[in-house]
């Protein structure tokens, strides 16, 4: 579009402005100024019912919901930490692009260059045409990015935490690498050790991640410790590591603290195979 087509539309723009319409700048302005004060208003006063008729006692719910949960216990084998549902979307492309090959794909790449494109879209799209049936183009890119945003966001609600389960099939690999496959107790400390969240801080044989500090466990059982320490390290790390960031795991049955105890102290390095 050329400069004077330009000039000629903003002029046909002001003559329909004034004389059938009204400007963007005051009108306008002041009605969306106002419908955001009312958001605004209802966001506050919603909060305000949630809080007063709420109790201060875990789970005492008033008209929309409790005020407080039961305190969160960094020892749980159960909870699984979902996203809110607006994050879903995103929530199920960090399980398309895994890392490390394309993580950065899925929480930078993608999600940036969508949100140059729709900055960029007013620039880039500046036909006056309004009728769908004239937009061929821009008709199937909208109901593409509808459909996407869809399926992914349902896709991110049903989709289940496979991590648990895919270091648990670790584990006969790991039995067979540190030479306690005969052990039964240790197999099943190391399948513990996988399902309860230890690998989300800790690595053993190149699987999980290493966070927080936390060591290598795979020559835990060379340092001599013992079980009775690993048992005790288990329930309060403070008691043998002060300052740790270690969470105290005390929800475990004795015998399963024994059986990660005796995994612990088999695992001596894959030289023992």
């Amino acid at each position: 579009m050329s400069s004077s087509d330009q000039k000629e539309q903003f002029k046909r723009y002001k003559e329909d402005v004034d004389r059938r319409g009204k400007a963007f700048f005051p009108h306008a302005m002041f009605h969306d100024t106002v419908m955001s004060m009312v958001v605004v208003s209802v966001i506050v006063g919603l909060a305000c019912i949630w809080y007063f008729t709420s109790g201060e006692e875990p789970g005492d719910a008033g008209l929309l919901g409790p005020r407080y949960e039961e305190k969160a216990d960094p020892g749980t084998t159960s909870f699984v930490p979902r996203p809110d549902w607006y994050f879903y979307f995103l929530f199920y492309l960090l399980r398309i692009f895994k890392w490390p090959e394309s993580v950065i794909l899925g929480t930078i790449g993608i999600p940036t260059i969508l949100l140059m494109l729709l900055f960029a879209l007013p620039f880039l799209d500046r036909h006056r045409e309004r009728r769908l049936v004239r937009r061929p183009v821009a008709v199937v890119a909208a109901l593409l990015v509808i459909a996407s945003m869809g399926i992914l966001t349902y896709k991110g609600a049903t989709a289940k935490e496979s991590l648990a389960s895919e270091n648990i099939q670790n584990v006969p690999e790991w039995a067979e690498a540190q030479g306690f496959a005969d052990d039964k107790q240790a197999v099943a400390g190391a399948g513990l050790f996988a399902e309860s969240g230890c690998m989300n801080c800790h690595v053993y044989l190149g699987d999980g991640s290493a966070n927080i500090g936390a060591p290598d466990l795979t020559e835990e059982g060379t340092k001599g410790r013992g079980k009775q320490w690993q048992i005790e390290h288990i329930k309060n790390p403070q008691s043998k590591n002060p300052g740790s960031a270690m969470p105290a795991f005390t929800t475990f049955t004795d015998d399963q603290y024994d059986a990660l105890a005796t995994f612990l102290e088999a695992s001596k390095g894959e030289q023992s195979r």
